[in-house]
């Protein structure tokens, strides 16, 4: 990664209170605040169901910078899945190296995960991208990648199921997830 682009990074992340976590997609930095319970909450849903299908030699992470050097991005999915021999690589990880991107939906920020992340992730070479949208109590999954796009989009309503694919493979129960309050 560009050492400037690098610097900017940290230097935001070091003035950034407790809690706030900050990405670099291109030349911007993106600000996220700290989740709310009924983000933590639909988060843990989601996790707690991949976790039973994770493949062998994998684990769960949700505050790990993902990065990509050509895209000029560094990401911090709110959860992913990354190979248990990443532990070596130190603290940025080779994005393409991830299973999925799982986002929940910001409600004050909803743009960075439909516009900055769609556009990003492909790019970066995230096989699947699901993001949980509790504004809209909606699931979409993002999978098929090229370089510049994913090709397939797949969206349910909480409450419904949806397949996730190989190398997960299950039906991710929608049932629990928990719309944002007004």
């Amino acid at each position: 990664m560009d050492p400037d682009r690098h610097h900017l990074l940290e230097e935001a992340r070091r003035a950034l209170p407790d809690g706030f976590k900050a990405e670099l997609s291109g030349d911007t930095v993106v600000i996220q605040a700290p989740p709310s319970p009924i983000h933590q909450f639909d988060l843990a849903i989601v996790q707690r169901q991949f976790e039973a299908h994770c493949p062998s030699g994998y684990f769960p992470t949700g505050n790990s910078d993902l990065s990509s050097p050509e895209v000029g991005s560094v990401r911090n999915p709110d959860l992913t899945y990354l190979p248990e021999d990443v532990i070596e690589l130190g603290r940025e990880v080779p994005a393409e190296l991830a299973l999925i991107a799982v986002e929940i939906v910001s409600p004050s920020n909803p743009e960075n995960d439909w516009t900055g992340k769609v556009r990003d992730y492909p790019r970066m070479g995230f096989p699947l991208y699901l993001i949980v949208d509790p504004r809209q109590k909606t699931v979409t999954l993002f999978s098929e990648p090229n370089r510049d796009r994913y090709h397939t989009r797949t969206e349910r309503e909480f409450g419904e199921t949806l397949r996730i694919p190989e190398p997960f493979a299950f039906e991710l129960d929608l049932s629990r997830l928990v719309p944002y309050r007004d």
